[in-house]
């Protein structure tokens, strides 16, 4: 299903009330229109919902490093005319964008870090170990190295590596020594044949959870380097925010929640420039249990907000 097939559907996207909860995005004054920024626009589920707070006079600025979603949003969003502006840029460069843009200072910013469903449901997009496809996982596929690309190269002492830090996985030796088996075989032509060469090195499953979760998480992650990209976006976040503008950040995994609040207390805590963030979640805020029984892609969003302090 393509992007505008699933925004047709009816598609979701996560933690929208509590979004604009804590983004309070207002139609600002009759001197001053607001900016506010969806550095991961995807469908623009969250950035037609900012702009309808924020009224006639609200601008949005929206990002999104994968060319099919930059036309999806184009064409979602092409009813608020001018106020709209979509760019084919990853969110580490949105104080780049922005600067072009001349929208600086931006009254809020929104990531969500998931990966999108229509990435997930192409099986030619190759990030699903549910339908065979090439292994791909690019959330850019105009650059860059794909799966493919990554397990040809890889020794198994560094494919062991990722698989344990970046997917959390406590069987990474076992599934490390069969993939680079099967890759030297030439067996590792598809997702579905990566699945199956990790739920054989897997013992047991736990109940709901495909044996090839983290394997599949620790390779997407690597290709598209986004504990890299998420530590650039949360150097210059911040920065691009005028005091009182607000930051939303939505992580799906352990690793990037845990980025994500180290960051915002040592903003919070800077003793040496004096603090650039408050804090205003003070614990995760997650899907409620209606919103997690309607759209079950909610339950692992984990949001975390700040606001920018003079």
């Amino acid at each position: 299903m393509s992007y505008l097939e699933h925004a047709a559907s009816g598609h979701e996207p996560v933690l929208v009330r509590e979004i604009l909860e804590f983004l309070v995005p207002n139609p600002g004054s009759a001197s001053e229109a607001p900016i506010y920024c969806d550095a991961t626009v995807g469908l623009g589920g969250h950035a037609r919902a900012i702009l309808d707070r924020t009224g006639p006079r609200g601008r949005l600025i929206g990002l999104d490093r994968d060319q099919d979603a930059v036309g999806a949003a184009r064409a979602q969003l092409a009813d608020c005319g001018d106020r709209v502006t979509v760019v084919h840029a990853p969110f580490s460069r949105v104080q780049a964008v922005l600067t072009d843009l001349n929208a600086l200072p931006i009254d809020g910013l929104l990531v969500d870090l998931g990966v999108s469903s229509p990435q997930l449901d192409r099986a030619e997009r190759g990030f699903s170990f549910q339908r065979p496809g090439p292994l791909d996982m690019r959330m850019d596929q105009s650059s860059g190295q794909t799966a493919a690309n990554l397990l040809d190269e890889v020794t198994q002492k560094e494919l062991e590596g990722m698989l344990r830090t970046y997917g959390e996985e406590r069987f990474a030796g076992r599934i490390a020594r069969n993939v680079i088996e099967a890759r030297d075989r030439g067996e590792l032509d598809s997702t579905a044949a990566l699945a199956a060469v990790v739920a054989r090195a897997v013992p047991g499953s736990q109940r709901g959870k495909n044996p090839a979760t983290r394997t599949f998480q620790a390779l997407r992650i690597v290709v598209n380097r986004e504990l890299e990209e998420l530590d650039t976006f949360l150097d210059q976040a911040a920065g691009c925010l005028r005091p009182g503008g607000r930051l939303c950040v939505i992580a799906f995994h352990s690793l990037e929640d845990r980025m994500v609040k180290r960051r915002f207390r040592a903003l919070a805590e800077d003793r040496a420039t004096g603090p650039r963030l408050r804090i205003l979640t003070k614990r995760i805020v997650v899907a409620s249990e209606e919103e997690q029984a309607r759209n079950p892609r909610a339950r692992p969003a984990k949001l975390r907000a700040a606001e920018r302090v003079s």
